[in-house]
């Protein structure tokens, strides 16, 4: 046998085994698996370093304060309502055509100022026609005051009779009466000339006018020509409960205050957009008893009200006192407080520097500080910036602060 063909056979099968693993079939392109990002193995229990993106966080660090003790007057908050001091309906007083208005609608007036005119020929007439039956009365007192001692002279002579003299003494006395009757229809008829003149009773703002002129006022209709309004001063009203009344007889020792007194308690208000209580006034009455059918207690202020801040019919919040001090109330800032369902909590770094949510009990309003009746201690930790970073149960870096920065807005 040829030793040449075993060689050539097993070149040939090499070379054709060589082919066959060469030759392959390309894959279908896969988009949406080329596009996804490789994701890195986890490692492996024995590594000595975690990646970076699963390093633990470092503790945040958060402003803290110390609540400030001091001596915080208790006060009421009640909601009311402002109300004018004066507020009148100016009617025509004597009847006849309106001649003219004086003022424009929605304007300020003073106290004296013109503001209608009513036809005045006829109120006129009737002053000079009383001015004259005055002058008539005078001129027949004047004949009698002459003639009565006249006639008394005459009697002495035998040349008259008592009865002449008895009819002078009629006559004089007569005419005294009509001098007075006559007089008096001059002031009245001065009167009804005057209220052809309607004027502002006080300084206010006059409404718009309710009757054109060319229509007959006065009379049996007593029909309204215009309303004026005094706006400074100006009232502010609003009910106590029964039980903040009982509460202020307590905090007095059960002290009676005297009406020159209750003149002197200050009442502080403000408007539904207005912060703390910019506008101060003073108590001007107290309704003497408890309205039944509501179970409170009427209270009315009264305050400047130069710059018309306050108008009739606004909401407001009034501030009163309750005659008791707390002579260590803890306050921290407003900003500070937060609420849930179940309630107004504050967030404090209690020990081991954690995060822990309080409850607390609010009190009223002081500037930028709340006063907590309950729910915190003067040594608490209480966060008051950057809430967020916060979280109930979270360890965190307190930075102590000072209240006064807080409040004015600084950061620590």
């Amino acid at each position: 046998m040829n030793l040449y063909v075993p060689i050539a056979l097993s070149v040939i099968v090499g070379i054709a085994a060589g082919y066959g693993a060469a030759k392959t079939y390309p894959r279908p392109f896969n988009m949406a698996a080329a596009a996804e990002p490789k994701i890195p193995a986890p490692p492996s229990a024995g590594s000595a370093q975690m990646p970076a993106q699963f390093s633990p966080q470092a503790n945040q660090s958060v402003p803290v304060i110390k609540p400030r003790s001091q001596s915080v007057s208790s006060y009421a908050e009640i909601t009311g309502n402002a109300a004018a001091v004066n507020a009148v309906k100016l009617v025509a007083r004597v009847e006849g055509y309106l001649e003219k208005i004086h003022y424009e609608d929605g304007q300020f007036v003073k106290k004296g100022d013109l503001l209608f005119t009513i036809q005045q020929d006829q109120y006129k007439d009737q002053l000079q026609q009383a001015q004259a039956q005055v002058l008539a009365a005078q001129a027949q007192l004047a004949h009698a005051k002459v003639e009565l001692p006249r006639y008394t002279a005459l009697v002495k002579k035998d040349a008259a009779t008592q009865t002449e003299v008895d009819h002078w003494y009629y006559e004089r006395a007569t005419a005294e009466a009509q001098v007075l009757g006559a007089q008096a229809q001059v002031s009245l008829a001065k009167l009804n000339l005057g209220y052809t003149e309607v004027r502002a009773p006080f300084d206010g703002i006059v409404g718009k006018h309710l009757v054109d002129p060319g229509n007959v006022v006065g009379g049996t209709q007593q029909s309204a020509l215009a309303e004026i309004t005094q706006l400074d001063p100006i009232y502010v009203v609003a009910n106590l409960s029964e039980q903040e009344v009982l509460k202020i007889r307590a905090n007095l020792n059960q002290h009676r205050l005297t009406f020159e007194d209750l003149r002197k308690v200050p009442v502080d208000v403000a408007l539904s957009d207005q912060t703390g209580f910019p506008l101060q006034g003073t108590i001007e009455y107290v309704s003497p008893g408890i309205d039944p059918s509501t179970g409170t207690l009427l209270v009315r202020g009264i305050l400047a009200n130069a710059d018309r801040t306050l108008l009739p019919g606004f909401f407001v919040k009034m501030r009163l006192p309750m005659g008791r001090v707390d002579r260590n109330a803890l306050l921290v800032p407003d900003s500070a407080l937060q609420a849930d369902q179940g309630g107004r909590y504050l967030l404090i770094v209690g020990k081991d520097d954690v995060v822990e949510q309080r409850y607390v009990q609010l009190g009223q309003l002081d500037g930028t500080l709340r006063v907590i009746t309950s729910g915190l201690k003067p040594e608490d930790r209480v966060v008051v910036g950057e809430l967020w970073r916060a979280t109930p149960g979270t360890k965190v870096t307190p930075q102590l602060t000072s209240i006064e920065a807080t409040s004015a807005g600084a950061k620590p």
